[in-house]
């Protein structure tokens, strides 16, 4: 294998910039070509690239976001664009893709395998909804980003003794509102993967009034419910003075922590080392600590194990 490409789709997610480096600087080393494709697998319809060399990923790793692009691609999902995007491929000379992003990107990653394009797929979405593997590239650092959110609003909050409710992404998946939750000392987290009422959520607040405390810190998964509905229930029920903070795309952004430096660097140089050995179709995960891969079918098939205990732990911490 002389020519590889590397993409980054759907959303963006600080790491992989990293995980770029490494796949362009590890095939550099082992006298492979590396072609970055622009915006996600819309560069492969519209034949968007560019050739990557040493100097294409110096000063990177510590930048957040995707120096290729991303976007998320309709077209690819129908025949007429696949079928462009696997024409583009052959005639820049793609043997081997490497492709970073979630779910969507590993559906795309599987659909060019069917076909018989090497693929490697290496998870990099900050909601670590991605069952296989613990983490995904991009989750510690955007819990890192929300967790000093926390710090920041606790003590406003604490100054007015306001009650807060603070919204946090992960759709489907609630584990950036969990672990900040338990991290940040939050006396509630409110996931979709849990049922809750509104009252158990007053009533956890007012626990906390009794015995003194004068504020209160809410995280809210955007997938379990609206910050500014729920606020101002929590308002009315408890009759506190009640606010509600979305931190929406600033969870995506910023440096990358030094986790996900090091594990966007290892699954770069992996994916790469996979494909020269011939070994497809795989998906890059992390457990306890360290990088492994597997078949990427079963890596979509897996499913997400909610971390009961973590959950557990939130509420009795905020007693």
């Amino acid at each position: 294998m002389r020519t590889i490409g590397v993409l980054t789709s759907g959303g963006d997610a600080p790491g992989m910039n990293d995980a770029i480096r490494a796949v362009v600087r590890y095939g550099i080393y082992n006298g492979v070509k590396v072609i970055g494709i622009k915006d996600g697998y819309k560069g492969l319809i519209d034949n968007d690239t560019m050739d990557m060399n040493l100097s294409s990923v110096a000063d990177i790793i510590h930048r957040g976001g995707t120096i290729l692009g991303s976007a998320r691609c309709i077209e690819f999902k129908e025949e007429l664009g696949f079928n462009q995007a696997i024409k583009n491929m052959k005639y820049l000379g793609i043997e081997g893709l490497v492709t970073i992003g979630g779910d969507g990107t590993f559906q795309g990653s599987k659909k060019l395998s069917d076909v018989g394009i090497p693929t490697i797929a290496i998870p990099g979405t900050i909601d670590n909804d991605l069952a296989y593997t613990q983490y995904t590239l991009g989750f510690f650092t955007a819990l890192e980003t929300v967790l000093d959110a926390i710090s920041k609003i606790r003590d406003t909050s604490s100054s007015h003794g306001n009650t807060n409710v603070i919204e946090v992404m992960g759709r489907n998946c609630g584990d950036i509102a969990l672990y900040a939750g338990l991290a940040g000392g939050a006396e509630m987290v409110i996931l979709p993967e849990m049922p809750y009422s509104i009252e158990e959520v007053c009533d956890k607040i007012m626990q906390g009034r009794i015995r003194g405390k004068r504020h209160s810190i809410v995280v809210l998964a955007e997938g379990a419910g609206d910050a500014k509905t729920i606020s101002k229930k929590i308002g009315e029920i408890t009759k506190t003075n009640t606010k509600y903070s979305v931190l929406g795309y600033t969870q995506r952004g910023g440096t990358p922590s030094a986790f996900d430096r090091l594990i966007g660097s290892k699954m770069g140089a992996k994916a790469v080392s996979l494909l020269l050995e011939e070994n497809y179709s795989r998906a890059l995960g992390v457990r306890d600590g360290s990088v492994f891969d597997m078949d990427i079918v079963e890596a979509l098939k897996t499913e997400k194990v909610f971390d009961n205990e973590s959950y557990e732990l939130t509420k009795i911490l905020s007693i």
